[in-house]
């Protein structure tokens, strides 16, 4: 299994790069947003992988965190789910934003990826909502490019514009808010739910206020 690649980036096309790591040339699959971070030829670049084995068929795909990379796993055990509508859900959504669709049973929002319905959103949401507070609590593990030589100007550009990732600190908050939801006896989906609402409303908000927040929208109405 091949975990995780760090090498030179050779060549970018619109949904793959090739990375030569000691003379060897990977290629990987990405998502629009993945590709659009990375930096341009000749430089180094560093990412998480997950390698798909088929009968006829071998294929890595990459990712900036593991928590991408988690959610990608998860996404592809759905039904009607591949790599490349995983892929497309992930490029359009991003991981928090997956993670927070899913937690508060938006599947509206998963449809904005490309190729996804509304019945296969739905049924993304409904057979993953007990899974997303385990992957919501490994925070944010960011693997960062390793710098390199400056980028080499190319004629087509990234088809969408990167958008930066929670910080490690911010999605840790998420994460400890989240288990001492649970350990204060609130079920998974529904502390998970908590959580990404108030994160939603307070992106940057801390472990406590975080906590306080989520209680509030657990406490019973009426």
């Amino acid at each position: 299994m091949i975990g995780h690649l760090r090498g030179r980036l050779q060549y970018r096309s619109t949904d793959h790069i090739l990375i030569d790591v000691q003379g060897v040339g990977y290629i990987v699959y990405c998502s629009e947003r993945t590709l659009a971070t990375l930096p341009g030829p000749g430089a180094t670049v560093a990412l998480f992988t997950d390698l798909v084995v088929r009968e006829d068929l071998m294929q890595l795909f990459g990712f900036p965190s593991l928590i991408e990379k988690e959610w990608h796993r998860l996404l592809m055990s759905v039904q009607g789910i591949g790599a490349k509508a995983s892929l497309s859900i992930l490029g359009a959504l991003g991981a928090d934003g997956v993670g927070r669709a899913i937690a508060m049973g938006d599947w509206k929002s998963v449809t904005v990826a490309k190729g996804v319905g509304q019945k296969t959103a739905q049924r993304v949401v409904l057979d993953l909502k007990d899974k997303a507070p385990g992957v919501m609590a490994m925070g944010g593990t960011v693997v960062e490019a390793v710098e390199g030589p400056a980028p080499v100007a190319e004629a087509d550009p990234a088809p969408v514009a990167p958008q930066a990732a929670p910080p490690v600190s911010v999605m840790s908050a998420q994460a400890d808010a989240l288990s001492a939801l649970s350990n204060l006896g609130y079920s998974p989906g529904d502390a998970a739910g908590a959580v990404a609402e108030a994160a939603g409303a307070a992106p940057e908000a801390g472990e406590a206020d975080l906590i306080r927040a989520a209680l509030k929208l657990l406490a019973p109405k009426g």
